[in-house]
């Protein structure tokens, strides 16, 4: 199925800088929520004032940091379909999609705390899920990932924006007690 599915795309430079683009802007984002994060420990001065939304993202960022290494440094399970400057890159799972996924996903979660129109979340939460589908699509297409590269992050995205759930869900437990 890999197989097929790259030379029904090959390598395309367009769909390389598009997904490029669109982790840059994500990474931006998660810039911003630390900004955001650290602002509100310095003028609240207590970790525990900063609002639950910001310090449940924590642990998932740091889960995609031991995956990236994990995946790319000590179990390589397989390659780009390309060459990268003449080698040969680890390429499972997509980080793109992976990171994409992960971020955007734990905004889901956050946003009702953020925006209290419904449907305003509901848009929002669309074009989320567009733009994860099309991070995954575009590493694919591009030619720098195999299928499932991009599918299997993806889902380790969505298991990691689903511990953020569950992170968030019990520090607000904890403070409602």
């Amino acid at each position: 199925m890999n197989d097929a599915i790259f030379e029904f795309f090959g390598f395309n430079q367009t769909w390389k800088t598009i997904t490029d683009i669109l982790l840059i802007g994500v990474l931006a984002l998660v810039a911003v929520l630390a900004v955001c994060g650290l602002v509100q420990l310095i003028k609240r001065r207590s970790l525990k004032a900063v609002d639950a939304e910001l310090t449940a993202m924590i642990p998932s960022l740091a889960l995609v940091a031991v995956i990236y290494y994990v995946f790319e440094k000590v179990w390589i399970l397989n390659y780009r379909p390309v060459l990268v400057n003449g080698l040969a890159e680890p390429s499972f799972p997509s980080t793109h999609a992976l990171i994409t996924t992960t971020v955007l996903g734990m905004l889901v979660f956050a946003l009702p705390k953020y925006i209290k129109s419904r449907k305003l979340r509901v848009l929002i939460d669309i074009a989320l899920i567009a733009v994860i589908l099309v991070m995954a699509f575009g590493r694919v297409a591009s030619g720098m990932h195999w299928a499932t590269d991009a599918l299997a992050g993806v889902i380790f995205g969505f298991d990691l924006a689903l511990v953020y759930g569950g992170v968030l869900k019990m520090m607000k437990e904890r403070k409602v007690e």
